[in-house]
């Protein structure tokens, strides 16, 4: 289950920070926000998610071996996210569009934290 999780996980944010990175306005125009300015701030955050995507192959394919990676990517990260955007939307105003990254890095989340508790039992260690 973990190398599901986190297989899903990799394409989930490889896939989000590529379209944040090469399509940039494309996506603030769907979510009716304008363009990062200066440009550099959408490119790095696509940067960012595509790492973290391409992080995920070491879990994949060893899941108990990268456990941390999962915790520190999965609960704590996209959870921290999903609250950021919940936050944003309550406090800020942001479009109620963002709502669609709360809820699918807030179902990642809490997939991940599901999927590591079922699986405690293996060790770190292997």
């Amino acid at each position: 289950m973990l190398s599901f999780v986190a297989a899903l996980s990799g394409l989930y944010d490889f896939f989000v920070g590529a379209f944040l990175l090469l399509a940039a306005d494309a996506l603030a125009s769907l979510f009716g926000v304008p363009p990062a300015n200066p440009r550099i701030f959408s490119d790095l955050n696509g940067l960012f998610l595509m790492a973290v995507g391409a992080g995920y192959y070491f879990p994949w394919r060893d899941p108990s071996r990268y456990r941390g990676y999962l915790w520190v990517m999965g609960p704590l990260l996209k959870g921290a996210g999903a609250m950021t955007f919940l936050l944003d939307y309550i406090f800020r105003g942001s479009p109620s569009a963002f709502l669609l990254f709360a809820a699918s890095d807030g179902a990642l989340a809490l997939l991940t934290l599901w999927a590591l508790s079922r699986d405690r039992g293996v060790s770190a260690g292997g």
